[in-house]
């Protein structure tokens, strides 16, 4: 197709499938996301991208959820300071409710196995967060993340950013709680295209995006080496506040240790300090 009849929309999801933002950002700033895509076209070797078709393809893929682009209307503002680091677009359900979710969005999260304290701990920041006018962002995962969108959905809408395609949740047995937040005002987001599996990679990029989206960040409890630790670098590679409740001395709470003592994070003993802070 040439590059004057595919649209912006559906060049910038073809490009996001297969190109990191800062892979194509040079390109992007000098041609429009349709001639960067037929570039891409015409120098791959393989010829695997000529057989794709990104118009059939974005319209398949939008029977289940919405793919935002940066001129959009409900284009997150968060996202402005991102630079050549900025998605190329943005798979969303919910996202007539994207602008008023990430005014003032603050990321809850922690370890996948916490114990029960930690969990009701999860709790009480999420719910006093919610309670205040914030919107309570994690990854739906299991533990503190998922103990978090659990508490802000008594009070309000809550914000989910997940590293696969929203066609499923992630882990799968959390597509009730997915269900919740999308039909309660709320939304779910990420970078991937329905039928993209979590991996590694994508984990990593949706930490950062989680991230980016976040006005703060409060890390419950964390190993060091976690994914929740890895959502609190991005907050501090993105300059956004990161917070951290005090470590109890357990190897489950050493990444909160590490960076209390390093000063990379405020510490946040209770909500009430928590809300002080942000």
């Amino acid at each position: 197709m040439p590059a004057s009849a595919l649209s912006e929309r559906a060049a910038r999801a073809a490009l996001s499938a297969h190109f990191t933002p800062d892979q194509v950002a040079a390109d992007l700033a000098q041609h429009s996301p349709a001639e960067v895509w037929e570039q891409r076209v015409r120098c791959d070797n393989t010829g695997r991208l000529s057989h794709l078709q990104p118009e059939a393809e974005l319209s398949n893929a939008q029977l289940s959820c919405r793919f935002l682009i940066p001129t959009d209307p409900q284009w997150p503002a968060a996202l402005a300071d991102l630079g050549p680091a900025c998605p190329l677009g943005l798979w969303v359900r919910g996202h007539d409710h994207l602008p008023q979710l990430t005014t003032s969005t603050i990321v809850v999260t922690g370890n996948r196995a916490p114990s029960p304290e930690t969990i009701a701990r999860a709790r009480e920041f999420a719910g006093a967060i919610s309670e205040s006018g914030h919107t309570v962002a994690a990854s739906l995962a299991y533990g503190v993340d998922a103990a978090a969108h659990e508490a802000a959905l008594l009070n309000g809408p809550t914000l989910a950013v997940l590293p696969r395609g929203l066609d499923q949740a992630h882990p799968h047995n959390h597509t009730p709680l997915l269900r919740s937040i999308t039909s309660d005002g709320g939304a779910a987001v990420s970078l991937y295209r329905p039928g993209t599996v979590a991996s590694g990679a994508t984990l990593k990029a949706s930490a950062h995006l989680l991230a980016a989206l976040a006005r703060a960040v409060i890390l419950i409890e964390a190993l060091d080496h976690s994914q929740a630790l890895r959502t609190a670098e991005a907050a501090i590679a993105r300059k956004r506040r990161l917070l951290a409740v005090p470590s109890d001395g357990s190897l489950h709470s050493g990444g909160n240790a590490h960076l209390l003592d390093e000063g990379l994070a405020l510490s946040c003993p209770t909500p009430s300090h928590a809300l002080l802070l942000l």
